[in-house]
Parts: C-alpha cells; structure tokens; sequence
C-alpha cells in the first residue's frame, strides 16, 4: 500500500510495503489513487513520493511476474505516466535505495532529491529483463545515451554523488530525506512544469546514436555471450534516441514480452531466489536457522598463508574483524603477508580502497609462528594443504590451545570431516568451510557438517560466512561433498573422452559453447596437473589403492592417464607453459591446441589398443553434463544437499555453470526427466563399468511420475527414495 497524508499544503506519499517497498499490486494503486487525491485537492501544491523504512520502493516484486500481477491495473508504466501527467510538481524523495521499478517511478517525478547515502540502478538485466516500465525510454532522456548503456546493461549500482554528477539527481541532502523533499518541493511548487516531464524531453547525445550502440553491443556480446536481457536493453536504448517516447514505450514493452518468454528469465529469476535461500539451513532432528542463536564472533584466526589461506584472511579483515594469521616458518609467513599487502595495494591502486582503509583494515592482521597466540580467538580456519594427516596434526594442535568453546573449521575441497574431527575433542565444534579460489574474491561458501556437528556450530558459521561476504551452503560430508563430487564424473568423462577420439580443444569447446565459461581441461591446466595428480594419489592412498595401476583406481574413476603422461614430461599447466595446451609463455591465459599434445594422445592409445573413433558434439555434451547432473541427484538423495537450489547455487556461483540456465537441477527440469533418464541409462548400459553412469534412484523416481514433479518438491521424493 501507499500511506497518503498532508503536511501544509504537501502531499506526502509514503510506499509502505516491508522490508524493501516492492512495487507489488497494492503499493501501485496507493501511488496511483495518491496521485490522483493530490490533483484533485485544492489545498495540495506540490507532492512527495517517498518510502516508510530503510528505503525507497527497491523495485518490482518478481514474484508478480509468475502470478500476471505485473500486468494488473495500475501496472507500473500507467503508475509512472500518472505521476509524470499531474499538473502539479512531484518530488521524488529517495532514500536507501531506489532500484529497477523503484527508478522508473522516480524517473516520472518532475524532480529527484536523495540521501548522502542513496543508491539507484536498473539490475533488471540480472534476472533476464529489462527496465519494463520506461526505463530505457527515460533514463536517456535525463542523462544521455553514453551512461544509459553503461547502467542499464551492466545492471550496477549508481552512488548518490555520481547519480547528482550524471543529472539523476537534482539535490543531495543532509538529514532526514522526507522532511528535506517537503522543503525542495516548496521550493519548487510555483515553477512551471515545462520541461521537467522527462517523456518530453529529447536524447542529448542522439546525433551519436548509432556509434554508441553498435559498440555497447559488441562489448555486451563479448562480455555476456549467450545472454538475451543485455542484447535486448541496447536494441530498447537504441530506440529511445530514434522515437518519440510513445512509439518507443511500445517497443520496449514488445522486447519486454520476448525476453519473459525466452525461458532464460524464468531460469535467472529462479536463480535469485535460490541464492536468497541458501543462508535458510535446517539439520536432521528440525533444528534451523529459525530456531538457532548463533554464538558472536568478535575474532578469527587463519592457519596456512598459501593462496587460499592469504584470500580467507582477507574477506575476514574486509568484514572489520581482527585476524591471526599462522604459519610453519618466517619464510611462509612473509610470503603470506607480502601476498595480502599487494592484493590490497592492488585494491588502492584501482581505486575500490583509499590508502587510509586499506592500511586501517591490515591494521587489524596479526601475523605469528606461535599456535599459542590463538588461545582467545572464537573461530580457526585451517587452510593446509590437502592432505589428512597434516590436517589432522594441525586440528590436534589447535585443540590443545584453543578455548572450549572456540569453533574449528577446515577449508578442506575433498577430505572427510569427521576424520578431520576425530583428532579433537570437540567433534560438535567442528566444520568444513569449503571456499573457493580466490577467496577474496569468490561469493560461494561450502559449509560441510560432521556427524557430530551442532546445531549451534551451524548457526555461527553461516553468520559468520555472511558477515565475511559469503554466500553460505550447508551440506553433508562425504567425499567431496557437492560441488567437487559433482565435479569428478565431469572432468572423468572429459579425459576418458580423449583416450576414446577427441582431443582437449575440442572437449573443452562444446563445454565453453553451452555457457561454463573454461572447460574441463583448461580448469585442469589453471590448477595446474600436479595439484589434480596429487589429489588423485591423496585420494588413492586413502582408499588403499594404487594410484600408478589402471585396474586398481579405474573402477573408482580415478585413473586419468593422459594427465599422468603430461605431469611425467613436466607439463603442469599455466605455470610452465605446457599442459592439456601450450602457452606462449609460463603464465599465460591463452591456450592454444598442441600438435605434441594429440601425439601424445595417439601413441597412450596405440600403446592401449584403443581403436580412436570421431565423437560428436552431442556426445561430448551428455556425457560431461549429464554425468554431473546425474551425480547431483545422488547427493539429493542422500541428503548430502538438502534442496536441488542448494546444488544449483553450488555450481552457479563456485563453478561457471551459465546463469541463465538456474544451474544444473534447474537445467535438467528443462531437458526433461524422462528424456534425461533416458539417455544415463544408455550409458550406463554402454559403459556399465562407470559407476558415475549408475542412474541416480531418484531421478528414476522421478522420471516415472505421471505429471512432472515440481523442482522445490524434488527434496520430499529425495526423503522417500532415501528409505527404500
């Protein structure tokens, strides 16, 4: 709804929708019949448009766009036309955020004050839309096409001081906004209006029309390639310098319905949900998020000053937490600190951070040899190298020093939690953090629950992993938990594919054309061969294996010959110039297909007896992708993952996988259960010795019901299937 009241002889309209003033159907019609009590009172001058709360209206609510509540009467267009028609002066007062629809509303005003502090934009272009309600026609209209393109296709944030520099804003102002916007629209309630009507107005930059759009769509088709929203918001700013505001409102609305229907809006909207749900965790007995006090956190420690331990300290100092930072030796904790000081020089240097917060945030690093220096810290993240037994020393020395109560996690990828644990004596105050490279950098946050794990323990992860600017996932512990166990039948089909006919580039080319944006073996040359061929014997060790014998680890899909050929010759990645590809030089990102790569291929099979055969695209497709799927569906069945959007955030937001397909859960709703059943067990039957390609007994289920299951029900199917 939306508050109307009278101060003097201003109308003050208050979008009152909690927590964020979404423009849902209510909050619409209070605006729109607001507006036109205004108009028809007498005693009313001029009018206010504001929001109760933390904020401005932040934009529409999507969910509308499932119901058709978008389109009922007054839908926003009709909304921000009515507010732009009034004859007398609308002010918009903005404070918090004004965003997507909230802009368009604010853009009808005849003027826009803010807040120090405010912030507006068009994000419509991250869950595949665009800005629907004259957004594109308007916003163009005030500032020019140049910053338009920028805005609307990048979907970014515009703080207050450059929202007044581009002319969104007429005024900042200090103190409370509504009382200061009542001030500015006395101010203004004598002026003529002429002008000020944004429809009216013409493109400033029009006579660059042309230029400037055929280069923002370069660049938007470089940067998001496969991505419909980006493509469809330069085509409707195009138009907005071409037309008058009424032919181009039409336009719009016309690339609106496209882009609503193309399925990726419905996949990417999905995808804002999902990510919204992952902090909402609940464990085995009902304990949950809503039940939980989390315990405060008031310092951490970080254990390891490698790449990944260097990064997790960072997002903790960027949170304003204090840090301890431990390592073996000065030589490594030198490197590790010299490491963090350029990461954040880098930062100054780019101008995210002054000089002044950046020193202010190192200031709160304590570096030290001493495991001693630990003994009041409330969290310890360990982030060793993957290996149990040096995992399990560190957790036994941090048990002897620790306080009780102190929280024990390990940024293990792969390794067993409760064995982890077993070396403490607090198994209830331990978990897995699982970040993801780099980690200063990366939103994704796997938390890994032991079988002692508490409630508790939970709660102040998954507040600590928001606090520190992560997107947190509960899931259980087995052996690579979600992500890297999905993973492990993905790049396994990848290398199998090239001992069967393909070479790298040609695997790594179909995977890069669906959407994840570095196939399987270039990942392999990033990471470098040697850290993939040390897990792979880590692992091996672990189950008792041979890593070195074909017949011992290939049932377990751990034999991956053609990149033990190459780690042998010294061909590590990236690093050395040489791996799957050749680099120009050592370091490079531009791979390029090697000639001694593929006779490398040829002679393993030769010396195999491997028969090479041409394997198409399609081929290649399936057998990475829906092996991953295939294997995401077991750790639902299991209840590893607790919900097929806690896989899908996994993938979108740690792996590449294409945002605008939902993730993989999402995407295999798409193909079509049946269809997807289907072909798994054609490989299965082709290739019964892989036990990736065992169908997952859940999707059997699944596939086999008479109507299609819905995906949030997939969870209840997965607690069924469980117990047969």
């Amino acid at each position: 709804m939306a508050d109307y009241r009278k101060q003097g002889d201003v109308a003050v309209l208050h979008a009152n929708n909690p927590p964020v003033n979404a423009l849902s159907y209510h909050v619409r019609q209070g605006l729109y019949d607001g507006i036109e009590a205004a108009e028809k009172d007498p005693s009313v001058k001029c009018i206010v448009i504001c929001g109760k709360g933390k904020t401005f209206p932040v934009g529409a609510d999507i969910r509308e766009f499932a119901s058709g509540s978008a389109k009922k009467f007054p839908n926003l267009i009709e909304v921000c036309d009515k507010i732009e028609a009034c004859t007398k002066p609308v002010v918009a007062a903005i404070h918090g955020f004004a965003l997507g629809g909230g802009l368009e509303i604010s853009l009808g005003c005849h003027y826009r004050i803010g807040g120090t502090s405010c912030k507006v934009g068009f994000p419509e272009v991250n869950i595949g839309v665009l800005p629907g309600a004259g957004g594109t026609q308007r916003l163009p209209r005030v500032i020019g096409l140049k910053p338009s393109l920028d805005i609307i296709t990048s979907g970014c944030h515009v703080g207050a001081k450059e929202a007044l520099k581009l002319g969104i804003l007429d005024k900042i102002v200090q103190g409370d906004v509504v009382t200061e916007g009542i001030k500015f629209a006395k101010s203004v309630q004598n002026q003529p209006l002429h002008g000020r009507r944004v429809s009216t107005m013409a493109v400033p930059d029009v006579s660059q029309a042309n230029a400037l759009c055929n280069s923002a769509m370069a660049e938007v088709k470089r940067k998001s390639s496969g991505l419909l929203a980006p493509v469809a918001c330069v085509k409707s700013l195009r138009v907005a310098a071409q037309t008058p505001y009424k032919d181009g409102i039409k336009i719009e609305s016309a690339l609106m319905l496209q882009l609503m229907t193309s399925g990726q809006a419905k996949a990417l909207q999905y995808a804002f949900f999902a990510e919204r749900l992952a902090s909402k965790w609940q464990v085995p007995g009902g304990a949950s998020h809503a039940t939980v006090t989390p315990r405060p956190v008031k310092s951490c420690a970080v254990v390891g000053g490698g790449y990944m331990g260097s990064g997790i300290v960072m997002c903790i100092l960027n949170a304003g937490l204090p840090c301890i930072l431990v390592e073996a030796n000065q030589k490594f904790l030198d490197r590790g600190i010299k490491m963090i000081q350029g990461l954040y020089a880098g930062s100054v240097k780019l101008g995210k951070m002054s000089e002044q917060d950046a020193k202010k945030t190192l200031s709160l690093l304590k570096p030290t040899l001493r495991y001693e220096d630990l003994k009041d810290v409330d969290v310890v993240i360990e982030a060793v190298f993957e290996d149990m037994k040096l995992k399990q020393e560190v957790f036994g020395k941090l048990d002897k020093v620790c306080k009780k109560d102190a929280l024990l996690c390990s940024n293990t990828s792969t390794l067993n939690i409760d064995k982890i644990a077993s070396a403490t004596r607090r198994p209830d105050r331990v978990m897995g953090m699982h970040f993801f490279a780099p980690a200063y950098y990366m939103k994704l946050l796997e938390n890994i629950r032991g079988a002692e794990t508490s409630p508790q323990t939970v709660a102040t992860v998954t507040q600590l992993s928001v606090k520190i600017g992560k997107v947190p996932v509960l899931v259980g512990n087995c052996h690579g938990f979600v992500g890297n166990r999905m993973m492990a039948p993905y790049t396994t089909e990848a290398q199998r594919l090239l001992e069967e006919g393909a070479y790298p580039h040609q695997v790594d080319q179909v995977i890069e054309e669906f959407g994840i944006p570095i196939g399987p073996l270039k990942v392999g040359d990033l990471t470098g061969l040697d850290v993939s061929w040390k897990i792979t014997r880590e692992v091996s060790r672990m189950l008792g294996l041979d890593h070195t014998k074909r017949e011992d680890v290939e049932p377990f899909g751990l034999y991956f010959p053609v990149r033990n050929a190459l780690y042998e010759k010294g061909r590590l990645g990236r690093k050395t110039g040489a791996g799957f590809y050749k680099y120009e030089k050592a370091g490079s990102k531009v791979a390029i297909p090697d000639p001694l790569v593929m006779d490398i291929i040829d002679h393993h099979c030769r010396e195999e007896g491997i028969d090479r055969r041409r394997i198409p695209p399609q081929e290649i497709y399936e057998r990475c992708l829906y092996s991953l799927i295939n294997e995401g569906f077991k750790t639902l069945e299991e209840g590893i993952a607790a919900r097929p959007e806690d896989v899908d955030i996994i993938w979108l937001l740690g792996y590449g996988w294409p945002r605008y397909t939902g993730g993989p859960m999402h995407f295999a709703s798409q193909i079509g259960l049946r269809r997807l059943y289907g072909r798994i067990e054609y490989y299965h039957n082709k290739y019964p010795d892989r036990d990736h390609w065992t169908p997952s007994r859940l999707l059997k289920t699944l596939s086999q019901q008479e109507h299609p299951v819905p995906l949030a029900q997939w969870g209840q199917f997965a607690s069924t299937t469980s117990r047969l």
